[in-house]
């Protein structure tokens, strides 16, 4: 399987529970939640740290293979999960310099 699709097969499921939530709680809701206790602060701490990791990934990724790494950079600032599985999605499976 292809990080592409992987990343298309964990993207569309993420998308409508992610969708769902909004329309539920709003977006400033799903951050609310976190805030009331220590596991939530744990949580979102967590997402926090995966994103930045992945973002040190893809940053140098996107560079060498001649791909603006902006968008995904805020897409993942605003979104979350949503920057690094676009990237994904758009960029392919293949993690080799396109030259």
């Amino acid at each position: 399987m292809t990080r592409r699709t992987l990343a298309i097969l964990i993207l569309i499921p993420f998308t409508i529970l992610s969708l769902y939530a909004v329309v539920k709680v709003g977006y400033l809701g799903i951050f609310d939640y976190h805030r009331h206790s220590p596991a939530g602060w744990q949580v979102f701490t967590d997402l926090v740290i995966a994103c930045i990791l992945l973002l040190a990934l893809i940053i140098p990724e996107a560079k060498r293979r001649g791909i603006n790494p902006w968008p995904f950079v805020l897409l993942t600032l605003v979104l979350g999960s949503f920057g690094p599985l676009a990237y994904f999605v758009y960029a392919g499976s293949d993690s080799t310099s396109k030259t």
